[in-house]
């Protein structure tokens, strides 16, 4: 009876779908079908997605229709195709499961950046975060700029024309606060360095659930305040500081920037560099109610994953907008965004953060902040692996760009 009505349904749209064995509607050549499937699945009645594009709703979800319309990028799909399925992470049971995979997949992909001859590694392990735990920093920098007789010349050099001191980037790398750290993206932050003339400090920011929030974010801005406070000696600008991260890393980053503008840094960041972050709880959980996202189809990150990370950085209130969360672990729940320094934003067009990417720098915009925001269609999440297509080289020059105006 079911099979039936729908038919009708679909008919009475002149639609003409073919039907399985199984009774269940499949995906046709030009289209997306939305598929009712006959059991409940998936978390909270979250969709299940094939590999053509068709999502498979839970019993009970209204049937319709879905006109294709977004779809890979040419050269993306050409780097996807012999991959198969390894560059999309599969659903994870765990944090700790989430958090192998996202590191060994990281790990792969930065290991194929050519390395950077000109660029030298230095850690530092005296940051004191606010609870009193010591965390680390490395920076990424040339010889010359390592050398202070080198940096005094420059500094002397600058100082007539723009301050005393060199400029600098506090990164935060991603991983969903849970996984991820400094030494998986050393040769990706090289090449940056190298790329930008930009001399690049990263935090080795503690994860949670381990540490939730507030701790990520309180590293952070713990690393900023080491970074402002020894820049004279570092041979930089403490006018010319800015921030940047990457997924989760950019939403941090942008919650540091929110702690430092309320907390009255002086001189302020110059700007921030968010790229494809994880900006609003609320945005996963809304997602998975509605169901019918065809940006499921293209997730490197299942949205289930998603939401974990976001628990277990936030607790049970995650993706709940009375779930008491603080604006200063969520940057996308913070309601005056006027004063934040000037923005620069990339995600791709089948990012499952695209939208609150998208509602980020509109807001932004509204409080009258500088901003430049870059929607790249037909590519995902991580689309960044795929090195050599147009997507990512477009990407990084706007990226280097940005940090070269330091």
């Amino acid at each position: 009876m079911w099979l039936k009505t729908l038919k009708t349904r679909l008919k009475h749209d002149h639609d003409a779908i073919e039907s399985d064995e199984e009774g269940n509607i499949a995906p046709t050549t030009n289209d997306s079908v939305v598929v009712w499937d006959k059991t409940k699945r998936g978390e909270e009645n979250e969709p299940l997605v094939t590999t053509e594009g068709a999502l498979i709703m839970p019993h009970g979800s209204i049937v319709k229709r879905l006109q294709k319309t977004l779809r890979y990028d040419g050269e993306y799909a050409a780097w996807w195709e012999p991959r198969g399925e390894k560059p999309r992470m599969p659903p994870c049971e765990t944090v700790l499961e989430f958090r192998q995979y996202n590191n060994a997949f990281a790990r792969a992909a930065w290991a194929k950046v050519p390395p950077e001859p000109t660029i030298q590694r230095v850690r530092y392990s005296d940051v004191v975060s606010h609870d009193g735990a010591t965390i680390s920093v490395m920076r990424f920098v040339t010889a010359a700029q390592l050398s202070p007789a080198t940096t005094e010349t420059k500094s002397s050099i600058l100082r007539s024309e723009m301050g005393a001191g060199l400029p600098s980037l506090l990164y935060v790398h991603g991983g969903g606060m849970v996984a991820g750290n400094v030494d998986i993206m050393t040769a990706r932050l090289a090449r940056f360095a190298a790329l930008s003339g930009v001399q690049i400090f990263a935090v080795e920011y503690r994860l949670a659930p381990e540490f939730p929030a507030p701790i990520p974010p309180e590293d952070c801005y713990a690393a900023l305040i080491w970074l402002h406070s020894h820049a004279a000696e570092l041979g930089l600008d403490r006018a010319r500081i800015g921030i940047m991260g990457d997924g989760a890393g950019g939403g941090l980053a942008a919650a540091t920037t929110i702690l430092a503008r309320d907390r009255g840094l002086h001189p302020p960041l110059k700007s921030q560099t968010l790229i494809s972050p994880m900006l609003d709880d609320r945005a996963a959980a809304n997602m998975a109610s509605r169901g019918d996202s065809p940006l499921l189809a293209f997730a490197t990150i299942p949205l289930q994953s998603v939401r974990m990370c976001w628990r277990a950085y936030l607790g049970p209130g995650a993706g709940h907008s009375n779930g008491d969360i603080s604006p200063y672990a969520v940057p996308a729940r913070m309601s005056d965004l006027r004063g934040l320094p000037a923005t620069y934003i990339d995600v791709g067009g089948l990012d499952l953060f695209r939208n609150e990417c998208a509602e980020f720098a509109q807001r932004l915009a509204e409080a009258d902040v500088q901003v430049e925001f870059h929607l790249l269609p037909g590519v995902p999440h991580h689309f960044e692996a795929a090195a050599d297509i147009g997507a990512t080289r477009r990407a990084v020059r706007g990226r280097v760009r940005w940090a070269s105006n330091l």
